[in-house]
């Protein structure tokens, strides 16, 4: 099967367009402009299939539509967003889910784009993030859509980082549970207690917002071993449980403080710059 470069078709209307009204709009004007022939150029009749790009998508099936967009990103051919509309529309999930079957980064990438949080997808979801198939910034967008409905998962998340997998991704998680768990408080608080650095597993004390953990980040805090990075996230996590540290702190031999510090100064400098 051919697959249809809508877009390459686009890119040559627009050209022409382009170079017909070439005075008639600013750049700043055709960043607004594009977007609207796109829009329209999808309700426009392409002679050689004998319909519009929305209609050639809306004939087809859901496994056709699925085929369609593997068939695009295996030969290279842009997608065009008229697909992945029709398939987003569809809402099928176990036709996309097949997708996920790849060491493809790209195609894992729309598939999970277009799946969402649709719960046939969770225990793949699972198990992408108990491997090392796909990159970091995969399973960072996977981690971000299950720690949406982290108490209707918290179970399984419980069950996987007890078995040592994915630990930190299952932290993130569990983190978000709003209904009080003492399972989940203890996690989150011997994985405190268990890092050599802090700065992430307080963060997680301070999403799942439970006061009860202010004493251990006070008595953390104190530490006058912690570097600069390990100490803000500190601060801040006391500060998302209602209480407060305002002892003074040196970190003028901090690396990461001194690192901020030149960037402020870099930054006001190109501000007074401006201004004057």
């Amino acid at each position: 099967m051919k697959w249809i470069d809508f877009d390459g078709l686009f890119d040559e209307k627009l050209a022409q367009y382009m170079s017909e009204n070439k005075n008639k709009h600013t750049e700043k004007e055709w960043e607004d402009v594009i977007p609207k022939l796109y829009k329209k150029f999808g309700d426009t009749v392409i002679a050689k299939i004998g319909c519009t790009p929305k209609e050639y998508y809306a004939r087809m099936g859901n496994e056709e539509l699925v085929a369609t967009l593997k068939g695009h990103l295996t030969e290279d051919v842009p997608v065009p967003e008229f697909l992945c509309a029709e398939i987003e529309s569809r809402k099928d999930a176990d036709s996309l889910l097949t997708l996920l079957d790849t060491e493809d980064a790209q195609t894992a990438s729309y598939a999970i784009n277009l799946i969402g949080d649709d719960t046939r997808a969770f225990t793949i979801y699972f198990n992408i993030l108990t491997e090392d198939r796909f990159n970091e910034e995969i399973r960072s967008d996977i981690c971000d859509i299950l720690r949406l409905h982290a108490d209707e998962i918290k179970t399984q998340a419980i069950a996987v980082y007890q078995s040592g997998a994915a630990t930190e991704y299952m932290l993130e998680i569990l983190s978000r549970v709003k209904a009080r768990d003492e399972e989940v408080y203890q996690i989150l608080i011997k994985a405190f207690w268990n890092a050599d650095d802090s700065a992430l597993t307080a963060g997680y004390l301070a999403a799942y917002g439970d006061e009860r953990a202010l004493p251990d980040l006070l008595r953390r805090i104190e530490d006058r071993t912690i570097g600069f990075v390990e100490f803000q996230e500190l601060k801040y996590a006391v500060e998302a449980l209602g209480g407060e540290y305002k002892e003074p702190r040196d970190f003028t031999a901090d690396k990461d403080y001194l690192a901020v510090e030149a960037a402020s100064i870099k930054a006001a400098s190109g501000e007074s710059e401006l201004q004057s």
